[in-house]
C-alpha cells in the first residue's frame, strides 16, 4: 500500500525510523529527508506500506533521489521490493541514486537484482579524542579577515551564496535554499556561536563571506551513549581558495566543541575528496562507518538482470 505525502502519519513513520535505528546503529534516512517529512515541505514524495494493519515500510523519492528503509520486525516479506517498485516507478526512464546508510548487506541484495551498481561513497569519520587533538586556537588569518558567529537574520544570503558556490560541484549540499538553512535554525540542536563565518571586512553591505565552519551537537543516544560533535558544514568560496581558510575553521570550530566540554567529533566528507580527508586526518580524525549511493541508469540504458528480487 502506498500514500500521499498529506496522508503520511508522520509520527509513525518517525517512530519506523527509531526502531531501525535502534537494530542497524545507523538512521536509515538523511538529515534532509527527515526533516521534511517532519516540516512537510512541498515536493517529493513519501511512501508507505503496511503489514497486517501496521506502518512497515517508508521511502522517500525526490527529484531522482530516494531512501528506503522497512522495520525491523517486517523483513524479508518483500516489502523492500514493494517499495522499490514504487521508486522506480516514480522515476520512469530517468536515472535513480538510492542512498543506502551503512551500507548494510541488505541493500546490496535488494539494489543489484534491479540494476543499480554502486556511484558514490560517504565516509563518516570520527576524531575519538577531542581533548587530545592538536589544534591551533589562535590560527593566523589573512589581512582583513575576521571570523564571527553567524547572526540569524543577517547572514541567511550570503552564507547560501558562498555555500552554493563552494559545492556547486555536490548533488545535495550545493542544492541548499534559504528555506533549508532557516529550516535548520529552528532545530534545536542550532548554535549560531558554533556556526563561525570568515568575513572579509564588516559584515552586511560591505562585507564580503569568503567561507564559514557550521558546527552541530548531537545529544546523548542520538549517534552516541553520549554527546557527539560534528563538523556539519565546512565550505570555502572559490575565489578564497589557498588562503589556508579551511584548516584555520577547522581548528576554530573543533576549538569550540572542546570549550563545550566534548570528547568526540564526527564529520561526512566524499571517499575521492582526498584533500579533505586528508586534512581531516591531519587533525586525527579516522575513518568510522559509510554511506553508499547506488544509482541506476535510466531504464533504456539497463540490460536486464538474470533473476527478480
Amino acid at each position: 500500500m502506498t500514500s500521499s505525502p498529506s496522508a503520511v502519519d508522520v509520527d509513525a513513520v518517525l517512530a519506523l525510523l527509531d526502531a531501525a535505528t535502534a537494530t542497524d546503529g545507523v538512521r536509515p534516512v538523511s538529515e534532509d529527508a527527515e526533516l521534511r517529512l517532519r516540516h512537510g515541505s512541498p515536493g517529493g514524495h513519501d511512501l508507505v506500506v503496511h503489514d497486517d494493519g501496521a506502518l512497515a515500510g517508508y521511502a522517500r523519492y525526490d527529484d531522482g533521489a530516494a531512501e528506503l528503509v522497512v522495520h525491523p520486525d517486517h523483513r524479508r516479506r518483500g516489502l523492500g521490493r514493494a517499495l522499490l517498485r514504487q521508486l522506480l516507478d516514480l522515476a520512469g526512464d530517468r536515472p535513480l541514486n538510492l542512498w543506502a546508510h551503512g551500507d548494510l548487506p541488505g541493500s546490496a541484495a535488494l539494489l543489484r537484482p534491479h540494476g543499480f551498481t554502486r556511484a558514490r561513497v560517504l565516509l563518516q569519520m570520527r576524531l575519538p579524542d577531542l581533548a587530545a587533538a592538536d589544534l591551533d586556537q589562535r590560527p593566523a588569518l589573512p589581512d582583513g579577515v575576521q571570523v564571527l558567529p553567524f547572526s540569524p537574520g543577517r547572514d541567511e544570503e550570503a552564507w547560501v551564496r558562498v555555500n552554493s558556490r563552494a559545492f556547486a560541484w555536490h548533488p545535495e549540499q550545493g542544492r541548499m535554499t534559504r528555506q533549508d538553512l532557516e529550516r535548520r535554525e529552528t532545530e534545536p540542536w542550532f548554535d549560531p556561536d558554533g556556526f563561525l563565518m570568515a568575513w572579509r571586512g564588516e559584515p552586511g553591505d560591505d562585507g564580503v563571506l569568503l567561507g564559514s565552519h557550521w558546527t552541530k551537537v548531537h545529544p546523548s543516544g542520538d549517534v552516541a551513549d553520549e554527546p557527539v560533535g560534528e563538523i556539519y558544514v565546512l565550505g570555502i568560496d572559490p575565489d578564497a581558495q589557498g588562503m589556508a581558510l579551511g584548516r584555520a575553521l577547522t581548528d576554530l570550530g573543533l576549538v569550540h566543541l572542546r570549550e563545550r566540554g566534548l570528547r568526540q567529533v564526527l564529520l561526512y566528507v566524499e571517499e575521492d575528496n582526498t584533500a579533505a580527508v586528508r586534512l581531516y586526518e591531519s587533525r586525527g580524525f579516522r575513518r568510522f562507518a559509510v554511506d553508499v549511493a547506488w544509482h541506476r541508469a535510466p531504464a533504456r540504458e539497463v540490460v536486464a538482470p538474470s533473476s527478480g528480487g
